[in-house]
């Protein structure tokens, strides 16, 4: 499935294309963050007695990251328009309670993932939150199964191959986050924390479909594009596997040990694998441009 200019004529569909109200919902969290972060700066981030708005600033932050990297890569799903608007419509709302929940109860002092008080009103919201939370993940996971359909596979092979591994590191990011719901927190072990394990995930999904994007743009065979993202995406998955083991022992991934150093290698085996296909993708670009 090609997208179709106004004369019929199929063309390659773009990143963010028919997206906008994502991008916006992305961009909000940017901004909600910003001014969480103003205020940490100016008052501390603690709000008596269990509210913390730095948590809200890289709660915002990431969220907001998330949701505009699910609007670039949403034109390949291959899903029709009904099920997208569907998608879209539904995420949005998810997203925007998150926001709601995450910063107007940290500015109230209340920890809206971990609720401490006995207000009726803060165990709702906090209630309400775990829901929609586990709602995020379902909706996500639907999304994600798309990548693995041949229709989507047809319309960009390289990219779609690039989000396929994304997809598999937002499942495990998506499994530290109950993670730390069922031990009611992110600490584990000795020095364990769960949230590098949690957070690193998602940025799969800049990281392996950019180099798939870049590999695209290479004048080699497909087998030979293809190897540069499998090898992004199984390095990037092996580090998070390396951190999931480490935390898992509950000893912190910034110790000098076999599982962290392993990590550390394995991401610098997937951001050179970045790096080969920026180079030839640049060599592509310089012989382009010199010939016209």
């Amino acid at each position: 499935m090609q997208g179709y200019n106004d004369h019929g004529i199929a063309r390659k569909l773009r990143l963010f294309e028919k997206e906008k109200s994502l991008v916006l919902t992305g961009l909000l969290g940017f901004v909600l963050a910003a001014l969480c972060g103003v205020w940490t700066l100016i008052n501390g981030g603690e709000v008596t007695p269990d509210g913390d708005v730095s948590k809200a600033f890289s709660f915002n932050a990431a969220l907001g990251m998330f949701i505009l990297s699910t609007a670039a890569i949403m034109p390949f799903s291959a899903l029709g328009e009904r099920s997208r608007s569907w998608f879209r419509r539904v995420y949005i709302g998810l997203a925007m309670y998150s926001y709601g929940a995450e910063t107007i109860q940290n500015f109230r002092g209340v920890n809206p993932r971990f609720v401490e008080s006995d207000s009726a009103f803060d165990q709702t919201v906090g209630n309400i939150f775990t829901f929609v939370a586990l709602f995020l993940v379902l909706f996500y996971l639907f999304l994600g199964i798309q990548f693995f359909r041949a229709k989507a596979y047809r319309l960009r092979p390289e990219l779609t191959l690039g989000i396929r591994y994304a997809m598999i590191a937002v499942v495990i990011s998506f499994a530290a986050g109950v993670w730390i719901s069922a031990n009611q927190g992110r600490y584990t072990g000795v020095d364990g924390n769960i949230i590098w394990l949690h957070g690193l995930g998602f940025h799969a999904l800049q990281a392996v479909p950019l180099v798939a994007l870049l590999a695209e743009r290479i004048n080699a065979k497909a087998s030979a594009r293809h190897a540069l993202i499998h090898t992004a995406g199984i390095a990037f998955l092996l580090g998070l596997i390396a951190i999931g083991w480490q935390t898992n022992n509950g000893h912190s991934i910034m110790e000098w040990s076999l599982l962290p150093l392993a990590a550390g290698l394995c991401f610098l085996i997937s951001l050179a694998a970045g790096a080969v296909a920026l180079r030839k993708a640049v060599l592509v670009h310089r012989s382009t441009t010199f010939r016209y």
